[in-house]
């Protein structure tokens, strides 16, 4: 398994394990069709593409050569010193294979400059949390519309030291 930058060829398959992850996670807490409309808001392919040109930003995928495992997006924010996690999904048949490890390890050495990772992460969410956790994030706050503006999604936010 190796970790690459995403390019506009890989977006549909994203796009698939992202709505395959999405309703992994959250058809129990949300219910199928409320997680249909959150992938088709948030993982369109015009989003998604849109992610490819943003400025300090990467926006990566695990692959192993046949198939794309997981995908991660981060930012960092004007004054370079804080990276938001915007987005870490593991395809469901990958996880706790040390996908989403590879993943947090290349965004953290993509922003050099940085010395806080910060993510929100839905606070149903346990294995997702226990994963944050392990790999030394601490919960700093908690927001109500996690991921955007009006979305009713419940969030911890996480922050990590780096450097």
């Amino acid at each position: 398994m190796f970790v690459r930058t995403a390019s506009e060829r890989d977006l549909e398959t994203i796009k698939v394990l992202l709505a395959d992850t999405w309703h992994a996670a959250y058809d129990a807490i949300y219910g199928a069709e409320r997680v249909d409309e959150i992938t088709a808001e948030w993982h369109s392919l015009a989003a998604l593409k849109a992610r490819l040109t943003r400025p300090n930003s990467e926006f990566l995928v695990a692959d192993d050569g046949k198939r794309i495992a997981g995908t991660a997006f981060a930012a960092a924010t004007s004054d370079g010193k804080t990276v938001v996690l915007h987005q870490l999904d593991v395809r469901p048949g990958n996880q706790r294979a040390g996908v989403g490890r590879l993943l947090l390890d290349e965004v953290e050495q993509c922003f050099p400059e940085a010395r806080t990772l910060r993510l929100e992460v839905e606070k149903s969410n346990a294995g997702a949390i226990a994963f944050y956790r392990a790999s030394g994030f601490a919960q700093v706050g908690e927001t109500a519309d996690g991921g955007a503006e009006q979305s009713g999604i419940p969030a911890l936010i996480f922050e990590k030291r780096l450097g």
